[in-house]
């Protein structure tokens, strides 16, 4: 393999994750105790290094360049995927510190497990080819594996931990089971080569390996009916490992369902389409039925966010009929990773050492204890549920738009159906904010907060906000991509 220093510049900001994640472990091995939050302050410094590294690539880049040999490629599609991806990421530490310190949760192993996950994530939205992807997903999943565990003195996040590497080295093997078929049907594993000759394959052979990959694919996502791992995980994980799942991965699993489905397999798309929208649909429905019944605020956000990937895969079903289709799922899991990570990091703010604000009873009140706080859950809550004027209004009514602009009517009236289903659980929070009274074990204990919390906060519920009042900005850089 000839490598140069041109072609090496394209993995920039990879390179410099690595590099970065390798000192700052070294030097993690020798602080002490006192200096440890050095490690926080080292893991975010590579975050932003690599974002001001894919920020050029994104300016200047206006068609699609390979290195490596054809498995690495920059285009706007993976430059944009690796700025929302550091970007969450980044709001995701940031989260999280105050929450695994109370804990006593090794920092310094979370924070570069973590590390270790955005690159992983970084590698996969620009994998060209199978190898990559499964190198991407694999640098992903593993690391993400011990994050959950990373609380030993839970029992429920080991049973959770264990639950999930099960179910996630299920999902490997189906991925590599469905490439391997690929590999055997193409005589290659790259995506441009895959889309060229697939045509001449036997139908039935290509119908084996997409059933394998849509399955994989789907337990990444979390959709039904591979989401029996999503309610058990959400809710066993630490509240920190839970936020990380709910936000920069989705955005990775977007990027190589795109990469698979659409540019390595476009011939297929009739039948890919088919098979999304049974998932799209009893996604929606299930993950909507079964958050009514939950009283745990973590448990009901998985269902949502089963829900909610179902919402994104009716984007990528219209995307062959609608010029706005792709654009749309990925304005809407954009927006919804956004909302996510406020939410559960609200969640993660209330918990304190020792006590879970799990429970939804734990809300009860939350107006009289810190106004402005209910406030910025209220707006995540009406940006989940779409209600106008917040983001998920918008992320919602484009997806409706691009399935009547692909003759799915009956699919648009379905999604618009479920989303007011959804919005009573949504509600339901906003209620017991507003119109019910603190419980015993709250009333006399009012949410303390450090100034950098607080403009965590203010940040995420805000860009709900204006996100909503001004989305064009977003719907145009989206668009752009495709």
């Amino acid at each position: 393999m000839n490598i140069t220093l041109p072609t090496l510049a394209l993995a920039s900001p990879e390179l410099a994750l690595l590099a970065m994640t390798c000192l700052t472990l070294l030097i993690d091995v020798f602080l002490p105790e006192r200096l440890r939050s050095i490690t926080y302050y080292l893991v975010q410094t590579a975050l932003i290094i690599a974002f001001l590294l894919a920020i050029p690539q994104y300016r200047h880049n206006n068609q699609l360049l390979t290195t490596f040999n054809g498995h690495y490629v920059v285009d706007k599609l993976a430059i944009l995927l690796k700025l929302f991806i550091y970007v969450m990421s980044f709001a995701a530490f940031a989260y999280a510190r105050g929450y695994i310190e109370e804990r006593k949760i090794p920092r310094g192993e979370y924070y570069l497990l973590g590390l270790f996950c955005v690159l992983g994530m970084s590698v996969m939205a620009s994998a060209y080819s199978l190898l990559t992807v499964y190198l991407g997903l694999e640098l992903l999943s593993l690391p993400l594996y011990a994050m959950v565990a990373s609380f030993k003195d839970s029992q429920a996040a080991t049973e959770a931990a264990m639950k999930y590497f099960v179910m996630g080295a299920l999902a490997s093997g189906l991925l590599l089971y469905g490439i391997s078929i690929l590999y055997g049907l193409t005589g290659s594993i790259e995506i441009p080569v895959i889309a060229q000759v697939i045509h001449s394959a036997p139908p039935a052979t290509v119908s084996m390996a997409l059933v394998f990959i849509i399955a994989a694919l789907l337990f990444k996502f979390g959709a039904v009916p591979f989401h029996m791992w999503v309610p058990d995980v959400y809710q066993g994980a630490p509240t920190s490992v839970t936020l990380f799942i709910a936000s920069a991965p989705k955005i990775a699993a977007f990027g190589i369902t795109m990469r698979i489905l659409v540019q390595a397999l476009p011939e297929l798309h009739v039948a890919w389409g088919q098979i999304l929208t049974v998932i799209a649909f009893l996604s929606m429905f299930l993950g909507n039925l079964l958050a009514i019944a939950q009283t745990n605020i973590k448990r009901m956000l998985a269902y949502s966010s089963i829900a909610h990937i179902g919402y994104s895969l009716l984007g990528i079903i219209a995307g062959p009929y609608s010029h706005n289709g792709y654009s749309a799922a990925l304005f809407y899991i954009t927006t919804y990773v956004l909302v996510a990570a406020g939410a559960f990091g609200i969640v993660a703010l209330l918990s304190r050492s020792g006590i879970e604000a799990e429970q939804l009873e734990d809300y009860r009140g939350l107006n009289a204890r810190d106004p402005w706080l209910a406030f910025m859950f209220l707006l995540l809550m009406f940006s989940m549920a779409g209600v106008p004027p917040t983001v998920g209004f918008f992320a919602k009514f484009g997806l409706l738009v691009a399935l009547v602009e692909a003759h799915q009517v009956w699919l648009a009236v379905a999604a618009l159906v479920f989303a007011l289903i959804g919005a009573y659980y949504y509600l339901r929070v906003v209620m017991l904010m507003y119109f019910e009274e603190p419980s015993e074990a709250n009333v006399d204990k009012p949410v303390v907060l450090s100034w950098e919390m607080q403009l965590a906060v203010t940040v995420n519920g805000i860009a709900a906000l204006v996100l909503g009042v001004l989305p064009s900005g977003l719907i145009n850089v989206c668009r752009i991509v495709f």
